[in-house]
Formats: C-alpha cells, sequence, structure tokens
C-alpha cells in the first residue's frame, strides 16, 4: 500500500480505533507517517496500517549534542566515574581499535543503580569489561561454526526433497510450486542477483554449457544466502514438501520456521560482529508441540542468547548426534587470552 491517500485512510482508521494518537507530519510517496502520541499503538495495530510509523514521544525529544571525545580524554572520564584502569595507554589502545561506544555495552553491567548516574559498581576495572568483551568475541565465533553445519543441512534438506517430491530439478525457479506470487518475484530478483554476481566455476560452467535459464536446485542453492532459502521454504505451495522438511528434523512446520529465523538472525550477529551475550532479541520463538529430540526442561528466557544456543544444540544433536558443541563451549569461552 502506497501513497498519501492510502496513508491517510489507513491512519485515520487506526486513530479512530485506539484514539491514542494523532497526526502531524505525511511524507508523500516515502510510505513514511510521522506520530506524535501519549500512548504508543500496539505493535499489532501498527502492523496493521500502512508505511512505517516512526514513533516520537510528544515533547520528549532534544536535539543530539554530544560531540566527539578522544580515547585519552575517555579513560580519564571512566576513572573519574569509578572505573579500575590499571594501564591508561593500553585501555586508549583498545578505545582507538575497537571503540568505546562498541565497548560501552560491556561497561553497562559494571554501572551501580540508578545506571542513570553513570557511576561504576565497587571493584569495576577496565580488565573486567576486556575479559566480557574477549568472552562475547569467542562466543560469536563459537556460535558460527556450528549454525555452518545447520545451514549445509536444512540447505541440503530443501534441496533434495523439494527436488525429489517434485520430480523437477528446476522446482525453486517455478512459480507454480510457490504460494505467495509477490514473495516468489521478490525471491527471483535475489536469486538473479547472485547468480549474475557469482564468478563460481560451476555457475560459468553451467551458463556456457546449458541454455537453461537457471541451475537446478542442487547448484542453484549453493550460491544462494540462507535467508533466501529459508524465505524459499517458507513461500512452498505444497503443504507435504514443507512437511517433510521440517520433520527431517523432527520439528512441525510452524516451530521450524520459527526456528531458522532465529538461526538466521543469530548467524547475522555473528557474520556483522554484533553483540550476542547480555543481549535481548526482538523476536520470541515458537515452541514444538513434541519434538524427536531432547530439550530444555527449566523455565528458560526465549528472548536470550541461551535459549540460541539451545536451538542450535537441538538441530546439532539431530544433524550429528556426537557433537561436542557443549565440549567447546565450556573450553574455549573460558579462555579469555588477551585478543
Amino acid at each position: 500500500m502506497t501513497g498519501a491517500g492510502t496513508q491517510n485512510q489507513c491512519f485515520s482508521g487506526c486513530a479512530r480505533k485506539n484514539n491514542k494518537f494523532s497526526s502531524k507530519h505525511l511524507r508523500n510517496g516515502k510510505n513514511v507517517v510521522f506520530l506524535q502520541h501519549q500512548n504508543p499503538p500496539s505493535l499489532s495495530t501498527m502492523l496493521k496500517c500502512a508505511g512505517r510509523f516512526i514513533l516520537i514521544p510528544m515533547a520528549s525529544q532534544i536535539p543530539f549534542k554530544k560531540t566527539y571525545t578522544s580515547s585519552h580524554d575517555l579513560v580519564t572520564l571512566l576513572q573519574s566515574r569509578g572505573l579500575a584502569i590499571a594501564n591508561p595507554t593500553k585501555a586508549e589502545r583498545y578505545l582507538d581499535y575497537i571503540g568505546y561506544y562498541r565497548l560501552s555495552a560491556y561497561m553497562y553491567p559494571l554501572l551501580q543503580m540508578p545506571k542513570a548516574l553513570h557511576q561504576y559498581k565497587q571493584g569495576a576495572s577496565f580488565s573486567q569489561v576486556m575479559t566480557l568483551y574477549r568472552f562475547d568475541k569467542k562466543l560469536r565465533l563459537l556460535i558460527f561454526n556450528e549454525i555452518e553445519k545447520i545451514e549445509v543441512a536444512v540447505r541440503s534438506a530443501i534441496v533434495n526433497i523439494g527436488s525429489e517430491l517434485t520430480g523437477n530439478p528446476f522446482w525453486m525457479t517455478e512459480g507454480a510450486n510457490f504460494t505467495n506470487q509477490g514473495k516468489f518475484v521478490h525471491t527471483m530478483s535475489l536469486i538473479d542477483a547472485e547468480i549474475n554476481r557469482s564468478r563460481e566455476d560451476f555457475i560459468v560452467h553451467f551458463k556456457q554449457t546449458y541454455s537453461n535459464d537457471y541451475p537446478p536446485a542442487w547448484i542453484l542453492a549453493e550460491v544462494l544466502p540462507f535467508g533466501v532459502l529459508t524465505n524459499i521454504y517458507n513461500n512452498i505451495k505444497v503443504p507435504r514438501i514443507k512437511k517433510s522438511i521440517a520433520q527431517k528434523f523432527g520439528l512441525q512446520v510452524a516451530p521450524f520456521e520459527s526456528w531458522l529465523t532465529i538461526i538466521t538472525l543469530t548467524r547475522n550477529s555473528c557474520c556483522h560482529h554484533a553483540r550476542v551475550w547480555n543481549k535481548q532479541n526482538t523476536i520470541r520463538p515458537m515452541l514444538p508441540n513434541r519434538m524427536s529430540g531432547a530439550w530444555l526442561t527449566l523455565p528458560t528466557d526465549p528472548l536470550r542468547i541461551y535459549f540460541d544456543l539451545c536451538i542450535i544444540k537441538y538441530f546439532l544433536d539431530v544433524i550429528s548426534p556426537q557433537n561436542d558443541m557443549l565440549d567447546k563451549l565450556l573450553l574455549r569461552c573460558s579462555d579469555t587470552a588477551p585478543i
């Protein structure tokens, strides 16, 4: 849904329904609605409306006035707030090559309450900050390594089961096999981009040898990002195909799709060197009604990295029952040698 008229109509409907916010500005053609609000609308209400909403709290926004601060001055500031720094020169080097903003996420747990006062707990040190940073780095590397095995296995299952049950090597690039044609068209644009960009020998060989517009699924899948593969799976029309792929991993379709999303988002965090330790996720994974493998027996926050690790371990236990993920987690992440 695009256009100012459509946005006005949708916005008015939301405003009438909730009576909680009023229009401040509509940017024509950009599909952006700026809102003032006293009580923010629910996420589900916002998603029903066209456009991308940017919520602006009434009379609470201020201009950003902070200026750049050198690493030397930042070290002095941290010391003044009670953070022990045994080697200021070394700390400056870390701030230069890692960045204060990135490291601040590992400083935050060391602050006293209320944290807005920016005073550190008794005994808090820059060494502890770096220990947390190194732990997170090692955790990311371990997670990425384990997710690779899941990606390969899921990729293979989608290709093999899809090709077998459709009886068509080219099923991935034929719209009749998919439910939502709009999503299919978007997926094809991503496939075209990957094919045109690829310099892999097997892609070059296929283009030079065969007259088909696209390679068969087992070749095509090797150049597609995991996110594109999961989009292909989510859009498969025949329920039996989706069910067979999910059952390969002992799951029902809905939780399988949910867990693939969690795997993809966690992988992306690792790829972009984003923090995974002590981070609150934004998507709540679905729990299966039944599972073929072992699962958690104690209450666990599904929005924290431990739950993601359990999802990864579940997949690995199906793919490789003798996997050593737990051993590596205990050994590697306890090693906090300097980076």
